[in-house]
């Protein structure tokens, strides 16, 4: 028989408002679970007093340094012992996903029922880091959880100051915009780099993240310290036949209002058929029987909106491959900072494409271990000892490109680069 439900007045009221609340569902766990009666009972406390009332401490599995992320409750009562004892021991198992979050039913009823018998019951899709995280087991209760999981043919995750578990978008599986397979490099990656994960040995935490266009759905830009997002070097791929149905249901005002005006670079236009431009980069879509939209691909920066506005009536180019961003990260010692670009276009297709990726994500990771500070990441590092010297470090050359020319306004300043690397060697001598 499940114990009693402790009196929550605060808690109720985040069910008072017009939006579901997450307490409804805690509720909803707790008729059956002694460890989400008590789990509320100490979510109330933290409420009333405004105090957090978890530590860490150590727990794993046989053969892992990580991937579990130890929670012990710090309430007690006059003897000593938990106030709330069911969930004073309340850890959590982060196991990794398929790449591209890709399940069928009978998986995810395996994972409710495993959850109810070993833990609270209580799972998250996705952690920031891609993580399934099964919340709420008993330290007891962690072997047998996993070795169930294990023998599904799921693995654990990252966890502290290790490589973290991947994301990729769900990609060239489902989206017309993919422009390389996003669930093969992220599988690539991390099955070279495993130990990282598994037995934490960096100063920090490392993510990567698999985007397979400029829309970024897994926010690798922002959230990731490698990021590689799918573009591409031609022209923008046309349809008139979904141009012009665009045009039918949605108008004229629309397709200039939405989609022309809306362009950053002004790369879009709206001209007569007889106007528009035969020159090498630019194309064009038929919307009428007089009028075309031009397009400048030399001044489009792959920004996803036109594309996105007019599904299969844009797409992107043939000429497909990734670029390679390093650096994003949320606020730690400097602030959020986004990816900056090391290598503007690589092709991503044949097997010695995804080799040069793993040697560059290899190389990464090992100046990042030798030569970040602890608890930093890689952006910071980047910040610290500068972006010139993180290149020599990692033997790449400085690439002012953009995808297909020449940075004409560099947001990279290069001056006296050559003189800072020169005084870096006198110092290291």
């Amino acid at each position: 028989m499940t114990k009693k439900m402790h009196d929550t007045p605060l808690l109720d009221q985040l069910e008072s408002g017009p939006w579901p609340s997450f307490v409804t569902g805690l509720k909803r766990l707790a008729k059956d679970n002694d460890m989400m009666v008590d789990l509320m009972g100490q979510l109330e406390t933290s409420y009333k007093n405004r105090k957090g009332y978890w530590k860490g401490g150590t727990v794993g599995v046989f053969g892992y340094g990580g991937g579990v992320i130890p929670r012990f409750s710090e309430l007690k009562n006059e003897h000593g012992e938990p106030l709330f004892p069911a969930a004073a021991e309340f850890h959590t198992l982060r196991i990794q996903p398929p790449a591209g979050m890709h399940y069928n039913t009978d998986i995810l009823r395996k994972f409710c029922d495993l959850w109810e018998k070993h833990g609270s019951g209580l799972i998250a899709l996705h952690g920031q880091s891609g993580d399934i995280m099964f919340q709420g087991v008993s330290t007891e209760n962690v072997q047998p959880a996993f070795d169930e999981l294990n023998e599904m043919g799921f693995d654990m995750g990252g966890a502290g100051p290790a490589l973290r578990t991947s994301m990729s978008c769900v990609g060239s599986a489902r989206c017309e915009m993919s422009n390389y397979d996003e669930a093969r490099a992220l599988r690539t990656i991390i099955n070279a780099n495993i130990d990282d994960m598994h037995r934490p040995a960096l100063p920090y935490k490392f993510k990567f993240k698999f985007s397979g266009c400029g829309n970024d759905c897994v926010n690798s830009i922002q959230r990731s310290d490698m990021a590689v997002i799918g573009t591409w070097r031609d022209n923008i791929r046309v349809n008139e036949k979904l141009a012009k149905e665009y045009i039918a249901n949605h108008g004229m005002e629309k397709l200039v209002n939405d989609v022309i005006n809306r362009c950053p670079t002004k790369a879009l236009s709206l001209k007569a058929k007889g106007n528009v431009s035969k020159a090498d980069g630019f194309s064009s879509v038929a919307v009428n029987d007089t009028q075309c939209m031009e397009i400048d691909n030399h001044n489009c920066v792959h920004c996803m909106h036109c594309l996105n506005v007019m599904p299969g009536a844009l797409l992107p180019g043939k000429d497909k491959g990734v670029t390679v961003l390093v650096g994003g990260k949320s606020v730690l010692k400097i602030g959020a900072t986004m990816g900056t670009v090391i290598v503007p276009f690589m092709k991503l297709e044949s097997d010695e494409d995804f080799e040069d990726l793993g040697a560059l994500a290899r190389d990464i990771i090992d100046f990042f271990a030798d030569n970040a500070l602890e608890h930093e990441r890689t952006g910071e590092m980047i910040d610290r000892i500068g972006l010139v010297n993180f290149l020599e470090g990692i033997g790449r050359p400085v690439d002012a490109n953009m995808v297909i020319e020449p940075r004409s306004n560099p947001y990279v300043r290069t001056d006296d680069w050559d003189e800072e690397v020169a005084k870096a060697k006198k110092a290291a001598a």
